[in-house]
């Protein structure tokens, strides 16, 4: 196929293996707190947003079932914990090094995570020289995923229209985010936290095609 005129790519579960690592310790923390949810729903539901909206939605849950919010530290410490972990655990996805030395358009990185975090996942994996400058959190936008924001803001910023951009993402707030913003969704399951339900999930939320690998994805834009 023809190149994408620009491809935008999520950070978490899609440059670097971090969600299932974060879904852990976030799960355990919750939990100890009153609240649960299966990994399905939680995939589905908190998976591609900001820290600020994921703990306003836990917030407002808390207080629905007893009457008070989640206490500061342990937001805090959930933030403190996951950051320990990817510097000792985290590794780039398999074949994302091989996939972007095929990637001849423009490349932004679109990610809700925040911006030091953002940093230090991508140069731990080797990443951050391939896509500097076009290195995107969504602390730079009104509004986190699933408002398409931060992909508008990427594409303003590498010079390329909405419609011409392929968006690369593994949640389902993040497709919805991509296809707001009127891009191409390409929805990815390829990273360690994906579900067998991941890509009918994707796929529901309006990505055109479901990758397994990175290695699929290059092959695809050699056809």
């Amino acid at each position: 196929m023809p190149q994408p005129a620009a491809i935008i790519f999520d950070c978490d579960g899609v440059l670097v293996d971090s969600e299932a690592i974060v879904m852990r310790i976030e799960q355990a923390a919750i939990a100890e707190a009153g609240l649960s949810y299966s990994p399905q729903d939680y995939a589905t539901r908190f998976t591609g947003l900001s820290y600020d909206d994921f703990f306003a939605t836990l917030n407002a849950e808390h207080r629905a079932r007893f009457g008070t919010v989640l206490p500061a530290s342990l937001y805090e410490r959930m933030k403190q914990q996951s950051m320990d972990a990817m510097e000792r655990e985290l590794e780039a996805v398999p074949g994302i090094a091989e996939l972007v030395e095929v990637v001849a358009a423009p490349t932004a990185v679109a990610s809700s995570s925040f911006p030091d975090s953002l940093v230090m996942k991508l140069r731990k994996t080797g990443l951050y020289d391939r896509f500097a400058p076009h290195i995107y959190s969504t602390k730079l936008v009104p509004n986190g995923k699933p408002a398409p924001d931060i992909f508008l803001y990427a594409a303003e910023r590498i010079g390329v229209a909405p419609a011409d951009c392929v968006v690369l993402e593994d949640s389902v707030n993040g497709i919805r985010a991509a296809v707001d913003a009127g891009m191409t969704a390409w929805g990815f399951t390829g990273a360690g936290h994906a579900d067998p339900g991941l890509a009918e999930r994707l796929t529901g939320a309006g990505a055109q095609t479901v990758f397994d690998s990175h290695g699929a994805i290059a092959l695809r834009l050699r056809e």
